[in-house]
């Protein structure tokens, strides 16, 4: 812990639910917090123990381990872009999960200064802030505060504008299924167990007192503006990157990307596939149809493959930290995750999303309408011709022009800075015993 923390500071907690993508930035976002003074506590599943503790953060452990849940259940890819079907998926498991969550959320947040909620981490962070007391806040890797004039992530399709009447009532009908998600996990567990009272059939965001707190935003407006009609509530700032200075290629990455052309990077992080062989063979056709050479990283399971070198043109490992091996890449064929994106805008290269779930199609559509990327290939219609089209597409001089100018546009931004900037300005990182809950 760096010597320049005040002595009396009290300890920042931030509880996060999800994959590397979803747990870097926080990380990132915690190492900032540190370095401004605030011992900083990040709670999320055991399997990212090493990296909080290796970042020099101090890790609290929460039953939520993504990893073995799509480890267990690799047909969960197969339903992905099924929201009903992944609503149920979760639902069920955040039930389980959450009959820890009380234990152990009052053990992270105990002496804490101020609790920092993230993505399905929320209403716990919420709950606990109400319950002792302690000021609240959000931190959101994606869009959700409600506007007339973005329409949401998830329910616009393929449309940039709608008109407002129908986005702002698209934004509650996801909010309701983000709340049947979590319903049973914090009404019938977690709010009980501290003795608060249960939300309504509708959750905490509608009604006539929707829940509206101080919420930053990490991810940059370089890619996606803020809508102009959100309030001073929510702020956006830049991205959160967590920058692992130390990793350096092996002898044979080493080896092999000294021996030809920039690569393309093929990876899918923390997804899975229920027939990676499979996957992994259409992958190498198209790269075999593109000419270009490629560095396949096999991740969670995505991908299927002995890690070394495989023949000339391709090289197989298991993973790497994006933001030191994407700049060695020409452009990066990934599914979209708001962290990989992230990675790959801010190195200056081109992309090719291939959606699995969630917010991945829409970070696609971002990424197409500034001209840095093609059209998503969509995953279960996925051939060889179509994915090498989309691979040659990066190539062109305009796209990689853009990806260039993007990059240095969002290298220039700090967005952990900002972040820091904006929690002081809404009064959260006072070291002032009397300030209580901003909900």
């Amino acid at each position: 812990m760096p010597d320049s923390l005040a002595p009396f500071a009290k300890p920042i907690a931030i509880f996060t639910i999800g994959t590397l993508g979803d747990v870097r930035p926080c990380v990132a976002l915690g190492q900032g917090l540190q370095r401004a003074g605030h011992p900083v506590r990040i709670v999320t599943s055991a399997n990212f123990e090493p990296l909080v503790r290796d970042s020099g953060l101090e890790f609290r452990p929460l039953t939520a381990d993504f990893q073995d849940l799509l480890d267990g259940d690799r047909s969960i890819s197969e339903r992905g872009l099924n929201l009903y079907a992944m609503a149920r998926t979760f639902r069920e498991r955040y039930a389980r999960w959450a009959e820890h969550w009380v234990a152990e959320g009052l053990a992270a947040s105990e002496g804490a200064g101020l609790l920092i909620g993230v993505s399905n981490a929320i209403q716990l962070a919420k709950a606990l802030s109400e319950a002792r007391g302690i000021p609240f806040a959000i931190a959101r890797l994606q869009p959700l505060t409600p506007s007339r004039l973005l329409p949401p992530m998830v329910l616009a399709g393929t449309r940039e504008r709608l008109p407002g009447a129908l986005s702002l009532g698209l934004y509650k009908l996801i909010h309701l299924l983000v709340w049947y998600v979590m319903q049973p996990a914090i009404n019938e567990r977690v709010r009980p167990q501290l003795g608060l009272p249960r939300f309504p059939w509708y959750g905490p965001h509608l009604g006539r007192r929707p829940q509206q707190e101080l919420t930053i935003n990490g991810y940059s407006a370089q890619l996606l503006p803020r809508p102009a009609d959100w309030p001073a509530s929510s702020q956006v700032t830049g991205y959160w990157f967590l920058d692992q200075s130390h990793w350096r290629p092996s002898a044979g990455l080493q080896r092999f990307l000294d021996a030809g052309e920039a690569p393309v990077y093929v990876g899918f992080g923390s997804m899975v596939n229920d027939d990676a062989a499979g996957f992994t063979r259409t992958v190498l056709d198209a790269l075999a149809r593109s000419g270009r050479r490629a560095v396949l990283a096999t991740g969670w399971g995505g991908l299927d493959g002995e890690e070394g070198q495989r023949d000339e043109r391709t090289y197989i490992l298991r993973h790497a930290p994006h933001d030191a091996l994407f700049p060695l890449m020409c452009a990066a064929v990934h599914h979209g995750g708001a962290g990989t994106t992230a990675a790959a805008v801010r190195a200056g290269i081109p992309s090719v999303v291939v959606p699995f779930y969630g917010d991945q199609p829409f970070w696609a559509r971002c990424l197409q309408r500034r001209g840095v990327a093609p059209p998503a290939v969509q995953r279960k219609a996925l051939d060889a011709a179509s994915l090498a089209a989309a691979i040659d597409a990066t190539q062109q001089p305009a796209m990689r022009e853009a990806a260039a100018a993007l990059g240095r546009s969002v290298r220039a931004e700090d967005g952990v800075g900002a972040a820091v900037r904006q929690l002081r300005d809404w009064g959260l990182l006072s070291a002032s015993p009397s300030l209580r809950s901003v909900a």
